[in-house]
């Protein structure tokens, strides 16, 4: 029995609204229950249905696509060399497809790392695909992962023949890339081969094909063709149309229906290669380029309208793969630009809706041949639910898109997506998509063409932008930085949406005099604020479907206007830096009256602080400018008080830039550094040593405290907003993180040596389980130590070793963190490596300084680290 279409709809919603039941049970605990049940082809068909077109989404929220998409995998290997399971495979490589280009995190294609993929070719190269984009969009998050990276791209592409384009691989993040410029183009082969066999393939489709030919022949062939011949069957077919006026339609669909999908799949790969060949030569011999071009779209159309013999999806997937020939974009667009599939797109957008739970009125069923054509619904009599031709290129626009812009071709894509907006909003993740391509593109695509990627989220989005963010988008004032004012409206946004709430008391003391710590509980806060606010736990997920929640909707909206803003890079960090490191002065400022009783800076009681809130503000040399134009209500709006803004502002701003892609970083390291060395306390010579230790040391003590003092620093803020930075990079994203030294070398002071440890120090924990970035970056502080206590070190005054005894104690507490990989115990013992990584280094420095570090050798006669650590007593028997 077949169920309605009503009843699967409410099934649909019960699981949207309490989706405890759901997850994996759909497979394994159904097979367990009965095992037959999945060979039933309806049931499988409804289930897939129902999870590539309903609940995708879904499976995402609550993080379990990866398990869903390695159960479907499973079907897939099963079925992909079956003869005639043409229907139930498409929707399940549809489905997989949609899932792997989901996974925004690293992912393996099968649990183990053993033998080659279980994918289909197409999936392969859709998985490097995705791949590629998370990878240069997210960064790779966890060390593991990077240590993953090049057996799985040897998995994948252990039984792919392709190669990208120059034109892709530009875009690639490195670590894919120089993986697969190594590998040669064997193109030049397949065509080979394909000349090789040609004539018994055309004397083989000259029987199979032509008008007279016997119906019967069709199992002849299929019974003593040579499946090395078989591949070239929609190629062979090719060459014939080009002959004939007509061919056997009725034979060749009764062939490709009794192939296996991979073989189908296999042929249109080759056909495309065989025509791209084809028109080569064709020019060769004088041929017009139109008339070549006008005659294959004839017969692509043959292939997929006419007689439906083939599925569209693959054949764009096959020529965009070909983007490196002059010709195969031209042949896609002119394929996306026929009227049978624009009548099928507005077909399907006007009988559906993209929100499908709230339509009211009674679902309606689709006609199976109309819904899926000839190849695929052949002698399949189940009806379909919600699949269609059309909702299987819902995964294909998008790398159409994406292929068109690596081809520079960025009006055409415009055009592209002029025409398929309203399709790409049934795209189950579109925010996903726009978000990820401003970020893959950053800095390659004209104003007109975001607009237009903009446009996909729809008029009536309810993506939460900014008021002001439209006027700088697409105008004359597209060029212009926007005021801090913006900026400043961009990170109260994520304050109060998130970041979590304060709601625990500070450590303010009781006694304290002048009562300027405020309790760091938020008073009023509002309903909406905070990532892990009751009121975001218990939103149904469908009403923010992508990215998912509306913490995570709001993060992403904020770098979707970042990465949208016509202005370079290096202007919008510099904004957002100038904001941090005067923001309690701003804040103060904007709420005159409030949230202080002690002065500023000078009345500070402090007078070795270079207060942010004052003196040091109006020293800067950009120093008000970034409290002008904030509003006057800008604080009450946050329902924190202005000690309290300040640090969730400092963290906001670090959250947000550790979204964006790596060129902001560059930007963000290099301003960071600027302002730390302009800071007046450190160019000014005059000051006494101890004096500007002192004022270092304060700033650099807690941001926190500062903060509820009222005595924030440039420094200080800059040095916190670099933390928070630093916490939420992907692992990959942190070996850059040493630029910054790099910037603000060389060290000529101790205060200077103590804000470069300042910097890195937090980046211990994360560095341990990575050790030839710890490695690298105990070589840089090393360095810096050296520039200000090495031997031929050129900074005076002379410092005695004694005065950076906390530094010392440092060195030694990460040389056994990272020999421990984790906190330090009793019985921790150092690397090998590290202490003959720290004995080479340690004779940049001076002796008193060497002294102090003498331990950190692998002489076990001077360190009693090497005398009791087991591998280095072996070798140095007393």
């Amino acid at each position: 029995a077949v169920p309605s279409i009503a009843m699967v709809e409410t099934y649909v919603r019960l699981l949207l609204i309490t989706p405890h039941s759901l997850f994996r049970p759909h497979f394994t605990t159904l097979t367990q229950r009965s095992p037959s049940i999945l060979s039933k082809s309806g049931v499988s068909l409804l289930l897939l249905e129902i999870l590539n077109y309903r609940l995708l989404p879904l499976y995402r929220y609550h993080g379990k696509s990866k398990a869903l998409m390695y159960d479907v995998t499973k079907i897939i290997s099963m079925i992909k060399g079956k003869r005639g399971e043409h229907r139930l495979f498409r929707l399940a490589e549809n489905l997989c497809m949609n899932l792997i280009l989901s996974l925004r995190d690293f992912f393996l294609v099968k649990k183990e790392l053993k033998g080659p993929t279980e994918f289909t070719e197409t999936l392969n190269r859709i998985t490097i695909i995705s791949l590629a984009i998370t990878i240069k969009t997210r960064g790779i998050a966890e060390v593991e992962h990077m240590v993953y990276l090049q057996p799985l791209l040897e998995q994948i592409m252990a039984t792919s023949q392709h190669t990208w384009s120059e034109k892709t691989l530009r875009y690639f993040p490195p670590l894919i890339r120089d993986f697969l410029t190594v590998r040669a183009d064997k193109r030049g082969q397949a065509i080979q081969a394909w000349q090789q066999a040609e004539t018994t393939v055309i004397n083989q489709c000259n029987q199979l094909l032509s008008p007279s030919a016997e119906p019967n022949y069709v199992m002849t062939y299929l019974s003593h063709s040579f499946p090395q011949h078989r591949r070239y069957l929609c190629a062979g077919a090719w060459m014939l149309m080009n002959g004939h006026p007509e061919i056997n339609s009725a034979n060749l669909a009764r062939v490709l229906r009794e192939f296996s999908p991979e073989e189908v799949t296999a042929n249109i790969y080759t056909m495309v290669d065989v025509l791209l060949h084809h028109i080569q030569l064709e020019l060769q011999r004088g041929h017009l380029v139109q008339d070549l071009l006008s005659k294959a779209i004839t017969n692509l159309a043959f292939f997929v309208w006419t007689h439906e013999l083939v599925p569209l999806d693959i054949v764009l997937l096959a020529l965009i793969d070909r983007d490196d020939d002059p010709y195969a974009l031209r042949l896609v667009i002119s394929l996306l630009e026929r009227p049978e599939l624009q009548h099928r797109i507005k077909a399907f957008c006007s009988s559906r809706s993209p929100e499908h739970w709230l339509k009211n009125q009674p679902p309606k069923r689709a006609e199976l041949q109309k819904a899926l054509g000839n190849h695929l619904s052949w002698k399949d009599r189940y009806p379909p639910f919600f699949d269609d031709i059309a909702a299987r290129l819902l995964p294909v626009i998008p790398l159409i898109i994406y292929r068109l812009i690596e081809n520079d071709a960025t009006d055409i894509a415009d055009r592209v997506l002029a025409f398929y907006s309203t399709f790409l909003a049934f795209h189950p993740l579109r925010f996903t998509f726009v978000r990820d391509i401003l970020a893959y593109f950053y800095g390659h695509l004209p104003s007109k063409l975001i607009v237009r990627i903009l446009n996909v989220l729809g008029v009536s989005t309810k993506t939460p932008f900014s008021e002001s963010f439209a006027q700088y988008l697409g105008s004359s004032n597209s060029s212009i930085c926007p005021p801090p004012e913006y900026f400043a409206n961009l990170l109260l946004g994520l304050v109060n949406n998130v970041i979590p709430p304060l709601s625990s008391k500070s450590k303010s003391n009781p006694a304290d005099a002048s009562g300027r710590r405020t309790n760091f509980s938020k008073p009023h806060a509002s309903t909406q604020a905070g990532g892990n606010s009751n009121a975001d736990a218990q939103r149904a997920f469908y009403q923010n479907q992508d990215p998912g929640s509306y913490t995570q909707l709001v993060l992403e909206t904020a770098a979707i206007e970042i990465l949208s803003l016509s202005v370079p890079a290096s202007q919008i960090v510099s904004s957002l830096v100038q904001l941090i490191a005067h923001v309690q002065a701003m804040l103060i400022q904007s709420n005159t009256g409030q949230g202080m009783s002690g002065g500023l800076g000078q009345n500070s009681g402090l007078p070795t602080s270079p207060s942010g809130a004052g003196a040091e503000s109006a020293g800067a040399s950009r120093g008000n400018t970034s409290a002008s134009g904030i509003s006057a209500n800008f604080v009450s709006r946050s329902g924190y008080s202005c000690q309290q803004l300040s640090v969730l502002m400092i963290q906001a701003c670090g959250f947000l830039l550790a979204q964006l892609p790596p060129e902001f970083h560059m930007q963000l390291y290099s301003e960071a550094a600027r302002i730390i060395k302009d800071c007046r306390w450190l160019s000014d010579s005059s000051r006494p040593v101890k004096e500007l230790n002192s004022a270092v040391g304060y700033a650099l003590l807690d941001p926190t405290w500062a903060s509820q003092d009222s005595t924030s620093t440039a420094i200080g803020n800059i040095v916190a907003l670099l933390h928070s930075f630093f916490s939420n990079l992907p692992q990959e994203w942190l070996e850059s993180s040493h630029t910054v030294i790099k910037h603000l070398r060389p060290v000529t002071s101790v205060a200077m040596l103590r804000i470069a440890f300042r910097i890195l120090g937090p980046l211990l924990p994360r560095l341990a389980f990575a050790r030839p970035l710890f490695m690298k970056t105990l070589a840089l502080l090393f360095n810096v130590l050296g520039d200000v206590f090495g031997k031929n070190s050129q900074a005076s005054p002379h410092v005695p070793a004694s005065e950076i005894g906390d530094i010392i104690d440092f060195v030694h507490h990460a040389v056994m963190y990272e020999g421990q990989g984790g906190p330090v115990q009793s019985t921790s013992k150092p690397k090998v490596e590290i202490l003959t990584l720290c004995g080479k280094l340690l004779d940049l420095l001076r002796p008193d300084v060497q002294h102090l570090l003498s331990h950190l050798k692998t002489d076990p006669t001077s360190s009693i680290y090497a005398a009791t650590h087991p591998k280095l007593a072996q070798q140095h028997p007393s």
